[in-house]
């Protein structure tokens, strides 16, 4: 199971404050909506937890979502964030 942050992939955010990817590959404000829609594209199974907090930002429930998945973490990341420009544009 990997655990994906909407703060992961959020460009906003510097690598202190969560982001784990580089800018190029990141998007704005990340929706949980938007990397559930990604996943379905990826077709991987994962469960939504809406009511979790980042650990950094305890006071704000942004969610999280665990993904059953074999690639590493940050391959994973970077495909979601994918998934999501494409849909964007």
């Amino acid at each position: 199971m990997i655990c994906v942050w909407p703060q992961y992939i959020d460009k906003n955010l510097t690598l202190s404050e969560g982001r784990k990817i580089a800018k190029k590959y990141a998007v704005k404000e990340p929706s949980l909506s938007e990397i559930e829609h990604a996943l379905k594209k990826l077709k991987l199974p994962y469960n939504i937890q809406k009511e979790k907090s980042y650990p950094g930002k305890w006071y704000k429930h942004s969610g999280r979502i665990l993904v059953e998945s074999d690639k590493t973490k940050l391959d994973l990341l970077k495909e979601i964030s994918l998934k999501v420009k494409e849909k964007r544009k």
